[in-house]
């Protein structure tokens, strides 16, 4: 049988010294990349995620679902309705959290004994409306003083003024003797100064009532 000579394996493959020796390299270099990136999990998951990165960076598309997935979070609250104390019903204000047909009546009624409401402060005075329950529904309300049923001071009676829940008998019966004095009341300032009604009481009632006539 004839020896497979080095000079055959040369004749056969067409390859020079140099050229062997380098695609011996070659190989070796190879095998050994791939050797460390299927061995070394680390290496190659920082490799795929690179490859992953490129992708992402050249489709623009994957780019604007990304920014959209970010920007519509799943069960974000959604912008909620402010409801206006002096022009709800009963059902609006039930749909508040804690507000139940109990609470919901106080808090109209209140408001049609007031007048309305002039700021959302005030329902801390309704009965039986807790503390928490305020807190929580509070940022939902709105309520403006210009929208309140005024009083005519200069032309009220004893029982009107009486009718009005932030005065008592004795605020009534100073007004009245002082209006008597006067024959016209000015302001509020004007029964402060006057000892007729407290810096405090003044702030609750001025909402209410109307000096022009």
């Amino acid at each position: 049988m004839a020896r497979f000579s080095p000079e055959a394996l040369k004749d056969w493959f067409g390859y020079t010294r140099r050229e062997r020796r380098s695609s011996f390299f070659l190989l070796l270099l190879i095998v050994s990349v791939a050797g460390i990136r299927f061995m070394v999990p680390g290496v190659r998951m920082r490799l795929e995620l690179s490859a992953l990165e490129k992708d992402i960076a050249a489709d623009s598309s994957v780019r604007i679902i990304v920014q959209e997935n970010k920007t519509r979070q799943p069960g974000s609250a959604r912008a909620e309705t402010v409801i206006d104390l002096n022009r709800c019903d009963s059902a609006s204000l039930m749909a508040l959290p804690g507000i139940g047909p109990v609470l919901s009546a106080r808090i109209i009624r209140y408001r049609n004994l007031l007048g309305g409401y002039a700021e959302v402060s005030q329902l801390k005075e309704v009965y039986g409306l807790p503390e928490e329950t305020y807190r929580s529904i509070s940022g939902r309300l709105r309520a403006d003083g210009k929208d309140v049923r005024k009083i005519i001071v200069n032309r009220a009676d004893y029982r009107q003024l009486l009718r009005f829940p932030y005065f008592e008998r004795y605020d009534v019966t100073a007004i009245l003797k002082y209006r008597e004095l006067q024959g016209r009341i000015k302001s509020c300032e004007e029964l402060v100064e006057n000892n007729i009604l407290s810096r405090e009481k003044a702030e609750r009632v001025k909402w209410y009532l109307d000096f022009s006539e």
